[in-house]
């Protein structure tokens, strides 16, 4: 009989506990949420209360029955899911599917995976918080209502198999208005003006502080410095102090990671689920800057075992959101004594990450001092500047620097150490110049300063970041990219012994990388949902749905009610966007006609993306329309007919081969080389408009050798079994089954014999499915039947009738 069951969501989770328990205590994992809503019209009974039915998943009623039957057993039962709301959730979904008796089950929470916080816990159980499972529950049911009703919509109105979601339209909106706003970004350029002075053979370089808008006005400065003197007029020497930045939390652990790592958001939440079940860290989804006492005092601890008491400086940090939950505790190490913790590379690199963020926060200020020297020209009134700093105390900074954005660094310089100045000291000009500089339209998002951004306009959760990121990005409305800059010139003036040059130098702008696009699929949802739908995806009202859940969770408001209150405005936008036109929304353009044949040209979004259209298909004379699609980086609502024109040159024949027409395209999967029947795909240091015969000939015979280096050995009494060399080494293919070839074989030498034996003793893989991660930002979908009849009519959206994920099972 068991005494004391204790539930928790994941198995790591429960190997991490049942080590800190004893021999009365059985530790079972639910694997998440065992029960969520329908996949039906039936979910939500929005006649009374906006009422949820509850299902147990169909993959987790095995769990359930288990669980009925220990729980029945046990003389206690302690459920010990995640201290958030999803976690409460979880909590309270469990006592309703396995009937739990109140008297004989207990909730406890805790933010760390240690045998402290366990037994601390048991110590001090409380009761299901009823009202942190209604701000989930209202969170999952506005949700599923906001894309049960509006995904339809879409799929009329646009395309089969699109979907909408309160928080993820959001995250679109804010992707799609930054590229226009960098597409209707005009430079302006100004003559900055630096000189460069050699002191006791050491360099100073100074800058002038203001800048000319024109080349004549840079030059004429020039002029008038011909034959100056330089005198240093003042010296300015301030001391200054950096603080540390506070420990983390879900976002600033999301964007450090992106910086320093190379993380994505999703990489830096499952690398820190990981982290914090095997007992490292503290639980990874906090909005709170706060650190416990007892985690100060293992910070102090640490600081001065390896630094020294000057080096430490106990602070209490304070959240500037006001929604953040000041009682947990920001992300931290378990253990400050801790240096290795996992043989995963990844894991140690974040782990380290966390713990150096986390010490120096309890560290000792940086003590600066910062040197200013105007610097005096005889001949005018301007005054150049020289800045330098010199670290006189490291304080924190021996442990940690954080990094900062694209757009916080594009104006900052690093300031060196001046060499030794006095004023009244007069300087030598090695040269003056005078640079061409350009402004910058705001940075793409990164998914961190995506993160970022969504954090500072109080939208969504720190568990609803990651999934937020990932479903834009799945959906096909945002695309991670690195794109390729262009050549730009600007002009160098130099003053140089009293002789002033002009250069015309260039620079590489506009290079990209781990950059989010928006698809144009993006752009023509994001511009139905602003014009139809406002409320939905309009930036504020979503802060406000945020603050709702958060008094929902205090008891403040009734979950029903604002429920209640979103819904019926909701609904009747719904209804009468039904009367809308499509060709009115599907970002079809007429572009003109083209110059020779006279023909149409229109641009329009197609089932597998945006494409050019010259001509219309015609019954009588049998003539079909020609079809190019858009380049990389190439939108519908701005492609112009000199574009378009440009794209109907390709498929175009590169030259002959064997006697046959190598042809360049482009096709769904990116340009390719077509020869003989044969498609070879063209890497990215090749263009199709201009790749040439000896280039594709080389790519040909490249590709069949690497192919005929692929096989091993194939049998001529069953073409379907071969020996092939793959990415990982030698395998066997039988048909589409791919199996490992034994240490002991060497793979020239197998029979077909063999290799049948050895196919048949494989296992096959199992069918795709299982657990899924689910969550908050992805919408509902119509009923599976619903999505079936889309399906049937068009292919290409029979993913729209597959699994959606949801939010109450993100803790899978």
């Amino acid at each position: 009989m068991v005494k004391n069951l204790v539930i928790v969501e994941s198995p790591a989770k429960a190997k991490t506990i049942e080590g800190y328990l004893g021999k009365d205590f059985v530790v079972k994992s639910s694997f998440g949420h065992v029960r969520d809503l329908p996949k039906d019209n039936n979910a939500i009974d929005i006649k009374n209360g906006f009422k949820p039915t509850y299902i147990v998943s169909a993959d987790k009623k095995d769990v359930v029955a288990e669980l009925k039957k220990l729980a029945k057993e046990a003389e206690m039962v302690w459920l010990a899911s995640d201290d958030d709301r999803e976690g409460e959730a979880i909590s309270w979904h469990l006592a309703e599917a396995l009937n739990l008796n109140d008297k004989k089950t207990r909730r406890i929470v805790f933010r760390e995976i240690t045998k402290n916080a366990i037994l601390n816990a048991i110590e001090s159980p409380r009761g299901i918080d009823i009202d942190r499972v209604n701000a989930q529950q209202a969170r999952r049911v506005l949700d599923r209502l906001v894309g049960f009703e509006l995904s339809p919509v879409l799929w009329k109105k646009i395309k089969t198999g699109l979907s909408a979601g309160r928080v993820q339209s959001v995250a679109v909106r804010l992707v799609v208005e930054r590229e226009r706003e960098i597409e209707r970004f005009k430079a302006d350029s100004a003559f900055k003006v630096t000189a460069l002075f050699t002191v006791d053979g050491k360099k100073l370089e100074a800058e002038l502080p203001s800048r000319f808008k024109t080349q004549a006005e840079a030059e004429a400065f020039l002029e008038k410095c011909k034959g100056a003197t330089y005198t240093i007029d003042n010296l300015e020497k301030k001391p200054l102090k950096r603080s540390p930045a506070a420990p983390f939390t879900t976002s600033t652990l999301q964007q450090e990671a992106s910086r320093k790592l190379g993380f994505s958001v999703a990489q830096t939440m499952t690398v820190a689920q990981k982290l914090y079940e095997a007992g490292k860290i503290s639980y990874m989804r906090t909005d709170s800057v706060n650190l416990s006492k007892d985690a100060i005092d293992g910070a102090v601890a640490r600081i001065t075992a390896a630094f020294g008491e000057q080096y430490v400086k106990v602070r209490q940090y304070k959240n500037k959101s006001q929604s953040a939950q000041e009682a947990h505790e920001a992300i931290r190490p378990t253990d400050f004594f801790a240096k290795e913790v996992s043989s995963d590379r990844n894991e140690q690199r974040l782990y380290e990450l966390i713990r150096k963020r986390a010490i120096a926060s309890q560290m000792a200020d940086a003590e600066i001092e910062k040197t200013t020297a105007t610097i005096g020209i005889s001949t005018v009134k301007e005054k150049f500047v020289a800045t330098g700093e010199v670290i006189t105390f490291d304080g924190f900074l021996k442990v940690y620097i954080e990094s900062k954005d694209d757009s916080e660094t594009l104006e900052e310089d690093e300031h060196d150490m001046l060499p030794p100045l006095t004023i009244g000291q007069q300087l030598a000009a090695e040269r003056v110049l005078a640079t061409q500089r350009f402004s910058r339209p705001a940075p793409r998002y990164t998914e961190a300063s995506l993160v970022k951004k969504l954090e500072e306009m109080g939208i969504g959760r720190p568990s609803t970041y990651a999934p937020t990121i990932s479903t834009i990005q799945k959906r096909g409305y945002v695309e991670k990219d690195n794109r390729d800059g262009k050549e730009r010139a600007y002009q160098v003036l130099s003053l140089v012994k009293d002789n002033i040059t002009t250069q015309t130098k260039t620079e590489l702008v506009g290079a990209e990388k781990g950059k989010l696009f928006p698809t144009d699929m993006a752009m023509v949802v994001n511009d139905f949902l602003v014009d139809y739908f406002p409320s939905v995806i309009d930036y504020s009202f979503t802060a406000k749905v945020e603050e709702e859940f958060d008094q929902i969770a205090a008891g403040k408001k009734a979950w029903d009610k604002m429920i209640e209150h979103f819904y019926s405005g909701f609904h009747e936008t719904v209804t009468s966007s039904q009367n809308v036109e499509r060709s009115t929304i599907s970002g079809a353009r007429e572009l003109g006609v083209h110059p020779e044949t006279g023909k149409k040209i229109t641009a329009r979004l197609g089932r597998f993306g945006p494409f050019v259209q010259m001509g219309e298909e015609n019954e009588e004379t049998k003539e079909k329309p020609v079809y190019a699609s858009l380049r990389k980086g190439q939108f519908l609502e701005n492609i112009t007919l000199a574009d378009a024109l440009e794209l109907f040159k390709l498929p175009r024949v590169v030259g002959t081969f064997e006697e046959k027409d190598m042809t360049a395209a482009i096709g769904r999967f990116g340009p390719f080389i077509r020869h003989d029947n044969k498609f070879y795909s063209l890497p990215k240091t090749l263009d199709p408009y201009t790749v040439n015969a000896d280039e594709a000939i080389q790519l040909i015979e490249s590709k069949r050798k690497a192919d005929a280096e692929k096989c091993i050995k194939s049998f001529a009494e069953n073409p379907d079994v071969q020996v092939l060399n793959g990415r990982f080494g030698p395998y066997i293919a039988v048909g589409k089954k791919n199996v490992k070839i034994p240490k002991d074989k060497v793979p020239a030498d197998l029979t077909l014999e063999e290799c049948l034996t050895l196919a048949e003793q494989t296992p096959d893989k199992p069918a795709r499915g299982g657990f899924k991660k689910k969550a908050d930002a992805k919408a509902d979908t119509p009923a599976k039947t619903t999505a079936k009849k889309a399906a049937t009519k068009k292919p290409a959206a029979k993913k729209a009738g597959t699994k959606k994920t949801t939010a109450s099972e993100k803790k899978k």
